[in-house]
């Protein structure tokens, strides 16, 4: 975290100063994506960004870890004192868990509902156990509190410019596509995790299941079975950016360059999945860096619109009403083949 960032946020205090460049660091090493997007916040916004997705992805390190000596064990052990960190630190606001105390700064700044960071760690506890899904209602269970709550945590900092719980299944769903997105980039990485995300009624519907992607992942070899699948999941997915897309309208004006940048260079994995012809199973799906760099140019400029337009009037209020939950998901895949 610059101490630019840092200064604007208003955020003093040295301990936790250094909490939140730890989790700016996680975001940077781990989500080049959205950390790229997050560069177009307004500076004073960008910590608690940080601070949200650093704790998310010290979360997704315990639980999709690759290091076969770390057993399901030792992975439920430290999800667990993670948790009990969380409680105690959103209580107190105060932590030893660098990732524990700058979430509990932002939820206390922003006033975000707790309830979703206890849904968030159900989720993170159910991938120690659960290693697939029979139908796509079956993930979206999962889903809502694996990204459809980060899309809600979001908000706040957000911030919007009409009533929050109107915008509230908009971010949800954004969070999902995000997720979906990712399930479909990284098919053959989690069948390494011993998981599979494409529901199997979604498999089974073009003749496909676990064992012929895990056979596919082994050999190298293509299948049209599996093709085909993905090809749905895909469509599938841009169903939800769909369901998604007028929630960034809805954001401060200030916001929606940093969400609209993230909503087109997430769209543009599924555009090298296509492009690549599904080869997923067997190697990621990635955005040029040529192409990134023209959607942040595109997002700078954004910016600099929207400063000029809020030198011009009055900018905007931020809704402080709380965001419900959001489900944005569809029960059944047959409504986007």
């Amino acid at each position: 975290m610059t101490d630019r960032e840092l200064d604007a946020a208003g955020i003093t205090d040295p301990a936790l100063r250094e909490a939140y460049r730890h989790c700016r660091r996680l975001n940077a090493r781990h989500g080049k994506t959205y950390f790229l997007a997050t560069r177009l916040l307004p500076v004073e916004r960008r910590a608690a960004v940080h601070a949200l997705y650093g704790f998310a992805r010290w979360a997704d390190d315990i639980v999709d870890t690759l290091d076969r000596a770390v057993d399901a064990n030792r992975r439920e052990a430290a999800l667990s004192a993670l948790h009990r960190s969380l409680r105690t630190g959103l209580r107190e606001e105060s932590s030893c868990e660098p990732v524990v105390l700058a979430l509990a700064d932002t939820a206390r700044r922003y006033a975000i509902d707790q309830a979703h960071f206890a849904d968030f760690m159900a989720a993170m506890r159910s991938d120690l156990m659960v290693t697939d899904y029979a139908t796509y209602a079956d993930l979206c269970d999962y889903m809502h509190g694996s990204a459809a709550v980060i899309g809600l945590q979001m908000l706040p900092v957000l911030g919007t410019v009409v009533p929050r719980e109107e915008a509230a299944p908009h971010a949800a769903a954004l969070g999902v596509a995000f997720q979906l997105t990712n399930f479909l980039r990284d098919v053959g990485e989690d069948l390494d995790r011993d998981r599979v995300y494409l529901p199997a009624d979604l498999l089974s519907a073009h003749g496909a299941d676990r064992r012929l992607l895990e056979w596919s992942r082994a050999t190298g070899r293509r299948d049209r079975r599996i093709t085909a699948a993905l090809r749905e999941f895909e469509a599938l997915t841009r169903g939800v950016y769909q369901e998604a897309a007028p929630g960034i309208g809805m954001l401060h004006p200030m916001s929606r360059p940093c969400i609209r940048t993230a909503f087109v260079l997430y769209g543009g994995i599924l555009e090298a999945v296509a492009r690549e012809n599904y080869s997923v199973v067997h190697h990621r799906a990635v955005v040029s860096r040529r192409r990134r760099a023209a959607v942040a140019a595109d997002g700078l400029a954004r910016v600099a619109a929207a400063r000029l337009r809020a030198r011009a009037r009055r900018p905007a209020a931020l809704s402080p009403r709380p965001a419900p939950p959001g489900r944005p998901c569809r029960p059944v895949h047959e409504e986007v083949v």
